[in-house]
């Protein structure tokens, strides 16, 4: 039973924080076609701000993800605003501009990470933030961990109102579905490819401060949290906001489950999911996403 517990707990503690990664990217790709390489990167960003105020003003990790959330998300917007958008005005077709989008964000990644080392330093960091053991059903869990949970959980179910319920979460999903009848219907297919953009900023700087609570981090952990959210969109579907949702929550279940197997395991095990998941079902599990 306790073991059950903590797997359980820990799959929606991963998931949760592999949600809020991915969907983001999700967006980035399903509605604006940006394949960002450096999306992990602001993931780092946002571990770092935490770490910053918490270390040097032992402002807690929860009142500055806000601040950051807002900090990223205009950062986001503005390279959408500036960059991705030029990329569009000029590329001759969809796949050209997939192609120097894709370059683009290569070189985005290079530039964040070595500005965030000159900042930083390329050492392992970490803060103690209320790391103080919590007994449920027998499973003892770091009250951080707990928080973390609660947290991801929480932006995940509110951000998934904000895609159904308000009439720009509307926009943004009917722009998954079909961006070209999405503007015929008159939405304004610019700004909604701006947003997607910076949600997706925002929402991996807030699973950065998540992780940074828990894990130590370096600047150089971008890729790999990269590289596990395109897992999970390709396991929710590509292009698909709430197959991404539900895919974090699985690939988090599975990374849990071989936390106790075989931990240096987790990694490849996602790999070799990923793979089967190509040739198998390609599509994913919500279809096509469109």
């Amino acid at each position: 039973m306790v073991l059950l517990l903590n797997v359980v707990i820990g799959g929606l503690l991963m998931g949760g924080i592999y949600a809020l990664a991915s969907v983001g990217l999700s967006m980035q790709y399903g509605v604006g076609r940006v394949l960002n390489i450096a999306h992990g990167e602001f993931l780092m960003i946002g571990a770092f701000l935490a770490w910053t105020f918490y270390t040097n003003w032992a402002i807690s990790p929860l009142l500055t993800l806000p601040c950051a959330a807002a900090f990223l998300f205009l950062i986001g917007f503005s390279l959408d605003r500036s960059l991705f958008s030029r990329l569009r005005y000029v590329s001759p077709s969809i796949e050209a501009f997939e192609a120097s989008s894709l370059m683009a964000c290569f070189g985005l990644q290079f530039i964040i990470q070595n500005i965030a080392i000159l900042i930083w330093g390329a050492e392992l960091r970490g803060y103690n933030y209320l790391a103080v053991p919590v007994n449920i059903g027998g499973a003892v869990f770091g009250a951080n961990r707990l928080i973390t949970l609660a947290f991801a959980l929480g932006i995940s179910f509110v951000f998934y109102l904000f895609l159904s319920k308000t009439r720009q979460g509307k926009a943004i999903r009917a722009s998954s579905q079909d961006i070209y009848a999405a503007g015929l219907m008159g939405i304004d297919i610019k700004h909604v490819l701006s947003l997607c953009f910076a949600f997706g900023a925002m929402l991996a700087g807030v699973a950065g401060i998540l992780i940074s609570m828990m894990y130590s981090i370096q600047t150089t952990m971008g890729m790999e949290y990269t590289v596990i959210a395109l897992i999970v969109i390709v396991l929710g579907g590509l292009g698909s906001i709430t197959g991404s949702l539900i895919g974090g929550f699985i690939l988090g279940t599975i990374g849990s489950i071989m936390s106790y197997v075989e931990p240096g395991l987790t990694l490849v095990a996602y790999y070799v999911l990923f793979m089967i998941l190509l040739l198998i079902k390609p599509t994913g599990l919500m279809g096509s996403g469109r």
